[in-house]
């Protein structure tokens, strides 16, 4: 079923076709919402939140763009609120925090798969992988993620180049480790 008979038949209230929507995009929404959580039930929580959000909402889907993008920012909006509202996410949600490491413009020298490098952002403080993870995954602009986060647009620069530098500390570290150990390791 294409995407704008199974939007209809959702509409419609047909069960059947709001089990088969949100079979189609649970499990890549789930990810989603795991890069902004630090637990999968957390995660989960978000994921039932998002598509409750998405059922509500879906007779403002134009069909101007695609749904999956239209459901993963529903994903990401929700996952933010849920950080703000959580006790336990609002210490680390800090966007004042000095400077932690240095500014540089020095490349990690290693390939790490994606898996690795998913878990090395999860351990970011949730301040830094949230705003990682809008610039650099969701691809929001600066200026977006701080309407959205209410700071401005030079904090929201600053703490993704914080990240991004302390991901890269993270990298070389574990590439420096990895080289002992493995011999097959690339210079």
């Amino acid at each position: 079923m294409d995407h704008q008979k199974l939007v209809n038949e959702c509409l419609k209230g047909r069960a059947s076709a709001q089990k088969q929507l949100y079979g189609l995009f649970a499990e890549s929404m789930l990810g989603v919402c795991y890069r902004y959580t630090k637990s999968m039930s957390d995660a989960e929580d978000v994921l039932q939140e998002g598509f409750i959000k998405v059922f509500r909402n879906l007779h403002q889907f134009k069909f101007e763009g695609e749904l999956g993008g239209w459901i993963r920012r529903i994903m990401v909006n929700t996952a933010i609120n849920y950080l703000k509202k959580n006790s336990r996410y609002q210490a680390e949600l800090s966007f004042t925090d000095p400077g932690l490491h240095p500014v540089t413009d020095e490349n990690p020298e290693l390939y790490l798969n994606a898996k690795e490098l998913a878990e090395l952002i999860r351990q970011l403080p949730t301040g830094y992988q949230t705003i990682f993870n809008m610039h650099a995954i969701e691809g929001f602009s600066h200026v977006e993620i701080g309407k959205i986060l209410g700071i401005n647009e030079g904090t929201s620069r600053s703490q993704y180049s914080r990240a991004r530098n302390l991901l890269i500390t993270w990298i070389n570290t574990h590439y420096q480790q990895r080289k002992k150990t493995d011999k097959y390791v690339r210079p």
